[in-house]
C-alpha cells in the first residue's frame, strides 16, 4: 500500500510499547500530539510440566510489533521518511536471553512465575535483607530468579547464553542490534544496583551470572544507534532512522504525566493501579513495603507501590452483571464504563454501608492476599444496594488501597503531606467522571487529570524528541507538553466520611487475613517464599 503523507516537511516521532497484553506503536508530533496507533494483542503460552510458566516468543512477537508499526505508518498516512526518531519502552521484569551470536534462546514476560522454588530458596538462605539493599526490591518479580530456574531445569541452554536484555531493550535490539539497556528499565532485572548506577557485582557473584551478560547502560533520550536495514525491511522504518533510548513503563508514564520533578505524587489506574512518589533523596523503606527504583530523569527516585485487579475487578463486574450497558455501548458507542458510572453516581458516598475487599496494600517482603469479596449488604433492601452502590463501591475500594500505599510511600521517603499536597490520576480509570473525584474525597487531596492519557507513550515520544534536539532534557519537554484536563478539589464532608470508613476498611482486612491464615479462606494471592 502506498501511504500518503501529511505534508513533505512534516516530522514525527514514533513511541515503541511492549505491554503485558499487546504491543502498541504510537506516532506522535513533535510537540506531543497523537496522530495515529497500531496494536496487535499477545499472548504468553504455559509451558507444560512448568506450573506458572509463560513464554515470551521473540521471533511471533516481534513480527506482531511489526505489524502495528506498519499499522500505525498506515493509519497515520505517514511516510516511514517522516518518522524523525523512535523509542521504546516495555513492562518492567520481563527479559530475554541470548547466544553468543545474538540469537534469541529464551524469553518471560512479567507475568510468569515459574521460579517459584528458586524465590523459596533464595528467602530461605537469608538473602531478601542483601536483595533489597541493593535493588530496591524483592525476589518476586525479579529476572534473575527466572534465570536461576533456567540454570536449573535448563542448563544445556544456559551454557549457550552471553547476554540478556529486558524487553525494551529487545526492541533497541531488534532495530539497531546493539545490547543496550538504561536505568529504570534495568532496575526491574535484580540485577542492578539501584544506588551506584551500575550493575552490581555482588549480586551477580551471588547468583552466578557470567562476566560480560549485561548490556551497556544509556540514559534516557540519548540515541544509541539507527534502524539497520534488516529492520527497515521488517517495520517499514526507513534505514538509518535514529533509535533513542525510552525506559520502564511506569517511568514513562510519570514522564508522560509531568512526573519529573520531586515531591509529585501519581496514581496510575489501569488493570493494576500504581503509587509513585518522586524524591531526590533515595533510600529503602525500613519496613520492606515499597519498591524504590531509578527514574528516567536523572538525580530523582521513584517509591512505588501496587494495587492489583482493579481494573479487573471492574471488568468483572461490567461482564457479570452489566450486560444492558455492554449492549447500549454497542449501539450507541458510549463507553460502558461511563454508563456503570452513571448507575454509580446516584448512590452516596460509603454505599450504604457496603463493604468490599480485592486486594491487600502492597508489600515487598510480605504481600499476601486475602479473598476478594463483598460484605453487608441487606438482601431484604433491594433499593439500598443497586448495581450502583456495587459499582460505586470497587472504586471506594481502590481508592483505599490508594490512599493506604501512598501513606506507606510518604512514610517511606519521610515526608509529610500537607494542603499543598497533589495526586495527579492517570490511566484509564482517569477518564470516568466519577472516579477522580472519589479519589480526591478519600485522599483529601487535589487530585489532576492530564488531558493525555496515553501517558506511557507520550513519555516515550518525549525521549525520542530529546533525541534528535527537538528538546532539550526531558525534563523541560514534559513541563512544556502536558497539559491539564481536569482539576478535582476534595470534598471536606466526604472526606471525613472516608477517613473513618478507610479505618475501618483497614481492620475487616487484617481480620479477613487472620481467616485466610488459619485456612478458613483461601487467599486470592500469596508469593513465593512466605
Amino acid at each position: 500500500m502506498k501511504i500518503r503523507t501529511r505534508g513533505a516537511n512534516m516530522q514525527y516521532v514514533m513511541a515503541l510499547d511492549a505491554g503485558s497484553g499487546n504491543c502498541r506503536s504510537i506516532i506522535f508530533t513533535i510537540d506531543g500530539e497523537e496522530i495515529s496507533s497500531g496494536s496487535r494483542e499477545w499472548l504468553h503460552p504455559s509451558l507444560p510440566g512448568y506450573p506458572g510458566s509463560q513464554v515470551f516468543d521473540a521471533a511471533q512477537n516481534w513480527a506482531l510489533m511489526c505489524a502495528s508499526i506498519r499499522e500505525a505508518l498506515e493509519k497515520g498516512r505517514v511516510g516511514a521518511q517522516q518518522i524523525a526518531a523512535v523509542s521504546a519502552t516495555s513492562m518492567r521484569f520481563g527479559s530475554i536471553l541470548y547466544d553468543g551470536k545474538g540469537m534469541e534462546l529464551w524469553g518471560a514476560p512479567n507475568t510468569d512465575s515459574r521460579a517459584r522454588e528458586q524465590v523459596v530458596e533464595a528467602v530461605r538462605n537469608g538473602h531478601f535483607e542483601q536483595f533489597y539493599r541493593i535493588t530496591g526490591d524483592g525476589f518476586t518479580l525479579c529476572d534473575v530468579m527466572r534465570w536461576q530456574w533456567v540454570k536449573k531445569n535448563l542448563p544445556e541452554l544456559w551454557s549457550k547464553v552471553r547476554h540478556f536484555t529486558l524487553i525494551s531493550d529487545w526492541i533497541l535490539y531488534r532495530l539497531t542490534g546493539l545490547f543496550v539497556s538504561e536505568h529504570s528499565i534495568a532496575a526491574s532485572s535484580g540485577l542492578y544496583d539501584i544506588f551506584r548506577g551500575s550493575w552490581s557485582q555482588e549480586l551477580a557473584g551471588l547468583f552466578g551470572i557470567p562476566p560480560g551478560f549485561c548490556p551497556e547502560i544509556a540514559k534516557s533520550g540519548s540515541v544509541i544507534g539507527k534502524v539497520h536495514r534488516k529492520a527497515a525491511g521488517e517495520t517499514g522504518l526507513s534505514e538509518g532512522t535514529p533509535v533513542v533510548v525510552g525506559g520502564g513503563d511506569t517511568m514513562a508514564g510519570l514522564v508522560g504525566t509531568g512526573g519529573v520533578d520531586q515531591s509529585i505524587s501519581t496514581v496510575i489506574g489501569g488493570t493494576h493501579w500504581q503509587q509513585t512518589f518522586l524524591s531526590r533523596g533515595a533510600g529503602v523503606d525500613p519496613h520492606s513495603r515499597v519498591r524504590v527504583s531509578p527514574h528516567m530523569v536523572p538525580d530523582l527516585w521513584m517509591y512505588e507501590t501496587n494495587a492489583v485487579f482493579i481494573g479487573l475487578a471492574m471488568r468483572w463486574f461490567r461482564d457479570t452483571f452489566c450486560q444492558q450497558e455492554k449492549h447500549s455501548s454497542e449501539s450507541t458507542g458510549c463507553d460502558a464504563y461511563h454508563l456503570m458510572e452513571k448507575l454509580a453516581e446516584h448512590a452516596s458516598p460509603g454505599s450504604n454501608g457496603l463493604q468490599a475487599m480485592f486486594a491487600n496494600l502492597f508489600d515487598v517482603k510480605k504481600w499476601v492476599h486475602g479473598p476478594s469479596a463483598f460484605m453487608q449488604f441487606d438482601v431484604t433492601a433491594p433499593h439500598r444496594f443497586t448495581r450502583g452502590e456495587f459499582i460505586r463501591k470497587i472504586e471506594e475500594d481502590a481508592a483505599f488501597q490508594s490512599l493506604g500505599n501512598l501513606l506507606h510511600i510518604w512514610e517511606a521517603a519521610g515526608i509529610q503531606p500537607d494542603s499543598s499536597t497533589e495526586v495527579v490520576f492517570a490511566g484509564g480509570a482517569s477518564k470516568g467522571f466519577l472516579w477522580p473525584q472519589i479519589l480526591a474525597d478519600v485522599m483529601g487531596k487535589r487530585v489532576k487529570v492530564p488531558v493525555v492519557k496515553e501517558a506511557t507513550a507520550l513519555g516515550t515520544a518525549i525521549c525520542a524528541g530529546v533525541g534528535i534536539g527537538a528538546h532539550e532534557s526531558v525534563t523541560s519537554a514534559a513541563r512544556s507538553l502536558v497539559k491539564w484536563e481536569r482539576v478535582l478539589e476534595p470534598d471536606a464532608e466526604n472526606h471525613e466520611l472516608y477517613a473513618t470508613l478507610y479505618k475501618r476498611w483497614r481492620e475487616l482486612y487484617r481480620r479477613m487475613l487472620e481467616l485466610t491464615n488459619e485456612g478458613l479462606l483461601e487467599p486470592m494471592w500469596k508469593p513465593a517464599g512466605t
